[in-house]
C-alpha cells in the first residue's frame, strides 16, 4: 500500500484540499434535501475526532500530533456525504464510530488501513438498517421549499412529532427505477413513476456536477491522479453503454447511471483515498474499472440501487493484487528464476 508521507503538513495540506473541495457537494445536498447533512456534520465530526484521540490515547500516543493530519475530519465528512439526510442521531454517530475505530484504528492508524473507513461505516450501517438507509427526501430544493433547521433536527433527534417521516421521505430514483424494471416495467414505464430531471433522478445531477467541479480542482492542484475516476466513470459509461444498446427498453442509458447516486463522490473523493486504492499507474487504471464495472452489475443485477460503497471495498480487497502484477519493470533489471534452493521449504 502507498505510505502515507511522515510530513504531517504534508498530509495536512492534501487532506485540506480533498475538504475544500468536497464543499460545492455537501452544499448542492443541503440545497436539494435541507440542513440535514450540516446537522450530522455537526454531529459526525466530533464523534469522530473523539474515538481517534480515545483510541490514540489507549495506544499510548498523543492525539493532538495525529488529529492535525485531518483524517478524522475527511472521514466524517465523507461518510456525512453518504447518508440520507434525516436518518437519526445515533445510527450517524455509530456509522463513524465503525469507520474510525474497527475500519482504522484497529488496522493501525491512517496508512494502515485496507479498505475505506468512510465506506465500511456506511455498509455497515446499510447492513444493519436498510429501512433507514434507503429513506430520502424528495427533491424539494427544486420547489424553492425544504425543511428547516429545527424540522431537520426534531426528525434527526428523534422527536418527530410534528412531521411524519413516513409521508416526508421516498426512495431514491436508482431504487424507484429498479423497483420498476424488476415488476416487469420498461425504462419508459418506470420513468412515469418518478420525476427525473434534466438526465437522471430529480437534483442528482446536480448533486454530482457539483461533486464533479470538486473533483476537477483535486484534478488541476495535483491531489488526486487521474487514472482511478476516468477508468471508473469510462468502464461504467461503457457498460451502460452496451447494454442499453442491446436493451434500451430495460437498460438505462450511461448518462442516468453517471448522474445518478453517488457516482462523482465515489470517483473522486472515495475511489482515490491513497491509502486503500492501488498504487501503480497500469493498477489504477484496472481498480478505477473495476469499481464502474461492479457498480452496474449491482446496480442492475444486485440487492442494493447505488452498489459505490460495496464495489469501492470490494476493490480494496484486490488493490494488492492489482499492484503486485501491474509494478513497473525497473530499467536494466534481470529477471532471475528462482534456483531450486529457494522453492525448498
Amino acid at each position: 500500500m502507498q505510505a502515507i508521507p511522515h510530513n504531517r503538513n504534508t498530509t495536512s495540506r492534501e487532506m485540506g484540499m480533498v475538504i475544500l473541495a468536497l464543499l460545492p457537494g455537501l452544499v448542492a445536498l443541503s440545497w436539494i434535501f435541507g440542513p440535514g447533512v450540516w446537522l450530522h456534520i455537526a454531529i459526525m465530526v466530533p464523534a469522530a475526532l473523539l474515538a481517534e484521540s480515545a483510541i490514540l490515547l489507549l495506544r499510548g500516543r498523543s492525539p493532538f500530533t495525529a488529529l492535525k493530519d485531518l483524517s478524522a475530519l475527511l472521514t466524517a465528512l465523507l461518510l456525512a456525504a453518504a447518508l440520507p439526510p434525516l436518518l437519526p442521531w445515533w445510527m450517524a454517530v455509530l456509522g463513524v464510530l465503525f469507520a474510525i475505530i474497527l475500519a482504522k484504528q484497529l488496522y493501525g492508524g491512517l496508512g494502515q488501513n485496507p479498505f475505506n473507513p468512510a465506506m465500511v461505516g456506511y455498509v455497515i450501517l446499510l447492513i444493519s438498517f436498510p429501512l433507514e438507509m434507503t429513506r430520502w427526501l424528495p427533491p424539494t430544493g427544486l420547489d424553492g421549499t425544504t425543511l428547516s433547521m429545527g424540522q431537520s433536527l426534531q426528525i434527526i433527534l428523534g422527536n418527530s412529532d410534528l412531521l411524519t417521516l413516513d409521508a416526508l421521505t421516498s426512495a431514491t430514483p436508482l431504487d424507484t427505477m429498479r423497483t420498476q424494471i424488476s415488476q416487469g416495467h420498461t425504462i419508459q414505464e418506470g420513468l412515469l413513476q418518478l420525476d427525473s430531471g434534466l438526465l437522471a433522478g430529480a437534483g442528482w445531477e446536480w448533486i454530482n456536477l457539483a461533486f464533479l467541479a470538486g473533483g476537477l480542482l483535486l484534478l488541476l492542484r495535483g491531489t488526486i491522479s487521474w487514472q482511478i475516476p476516468l477508468s471508473m466513470i469510462l468502464a461504467l459509461t461503457l457498460t451502460a453503454l452496451l447494454f442499453n444498446i442491446i436493451d434500451p427498453a430495460q437498460f438505462n442509458t450511461p448518462l442516468y447511471h453517471l448522474l445518478s447516486g453517488g457516482i462523482m463522490l465515489g470517483a473522486f473523493f472515495i475511489a482515490t483515498d491513497p491509502v486503500t486504492a492501488s498504487t501503480t499507474p497500469l493498477g489504477r487504471i484496472w481498480f478505477g474499472a473495476g469499481i464502474g464495472v461492479l457498480v452496474y452489475i449491482i446496480r442492475t443485477w444486485g440487492g442494493y440501487p447505488d452498489a459505490v460503497a460495496f464495489s469501492v471495498l470490494l476493490m480494496n480487497m484486490f488493490a494488492p493484487l492489482i499492484d503486485y502484477f501491474t509494478q513497473p519493470s525497473i530499467y536494466g533489471a534481470v529477471k532471475q528464476k528462482p534456483s531450486a534452493r529457494s522453492k525448498q521449504p
